[in-house]
């Protein structure tokens, strides 16, 4: 049985939740395996997203009443921060490993494959005539690889959508001030204007994407520039999707009332989120699409 003692650790009650998330995963897993391997998408695949979104339905829901029953004390608010913050240190090493990936190939494995350093023999023999510059485009004189015909630019949809994510970081902080200071009607507009500013960078990247399919041939299958840029892009896509829902559920229960100027750590956890995606996405900016 669950505990109301608030001087006690608050103890939940027996969850079949952890047993569903596993099965969710597991089926997602094998759904993706696959389907990357078919050529298609699996039933499997369907069936585990279907899965997780009735898990975090679920759990997130179980978790929400607890709140509301007040079964949290200090001590139970003081770990879902420190929890949330070693999440985020997680995503911090998830794209530091990607960001590391795109540098090894720019840096070392691109260099390298063009005669750089003690490697001039290594090229003349196995690649003559790859030109060593980044990004990786076609080349006339080369047929062993598919490659984007142009890259990317920086001053078209990418800086609208870095300006797009600067301005939702701002709403999200005046709403959060305004949750600190109680004025409700204000906390709604500005929170409402997040989730609508995070629902326009989603549909300009999809427009970005649909771009470099038809018009520049920058695929996923076009070479280590075409797979770094939607590796990591797509990722970071991921998480505005997720960082939107998030934001949009908090707007449903900040009009519930579900928040208060001084017990608010959902909210604060959201922020903290949002905030990491837009470094994320500045980083990106500059080393994927600038530089």
């Amino acid at each position: 049985m669950s505990t109301t003692n608030h001087g006690e650790y608050f103890i939940p009650e027996p969850s079949k939740w952890p047993l569903v998330g596993t099965i969710a995963l597991t089926t997602t897993v094998i759904g993706a395996v696959t389907s990357i391997h078919g050529g298609s998408v699996n039933w499997a695949l369907i069936v585990g997203f279907l899965l997780i979104a009735y898990l975090f339905y679920g759990w997130f829901g179980a978790v929400i009443d607890e709140s509301m029953a007040n079964n949290y004390n200090e001590q139970v608010d003081r770990s879902f921060r420190i929890g949330m913050l070693w999440f985020i240190f997680s995503e911090v090493m998830f794209f530091a490993a990607f960001f590391g990936a795109l540098f090894y190939a720019r840096v070392i494995a691109v260099p390298w494959l063009g005669g750089a350093g003690n490697n001039a023999m290594t090229h003349e023999l196995l690649w003559p005539a790859f030109e060593a510059v980044w990004p990786v485009l076609t080349n006339p004189d080369n047929e062993k690889f598919t490659a984007p015909a142009q890259a990317m630019g920086a001053w078209g949809l990418p800086a609208i959508n870095t300006a797009i994510l600067l301005l939702s970081s701002v709403t999200v902080t005046i709403a959060h001030h305004a949750l600190r200071a109680n004025h409700r009607k204000p906390l709604t507009i500005w929170l409402a204007a997040t989730v609508v500013l995070g629902i326009i960078f989603l549909g300009l990247q999809v427009e970005e994407y649909i771009v470099a399919y038809q018009q520049m041939g920058l695929t996923l299958n076009s070479g280590i520039y075409g797979s770094t840029f939607f590796m990591l892009t797509g990722f970071h896509g991921f998480h505005v999707t997720m960082g939107t829902i998030m934001l949009f559920i908090m707007l449903v229960r900040v009009i519930k009332a579900h928040c208060s100027a001084d017990k608010h750590y959902p909210y604060e956890a959201v922020a903290w989120y949002c905030h990491f995606v837009d470094v994320v996405w500045l980083g990106l900016f500059i080393f994927v699409y600038w530089l």
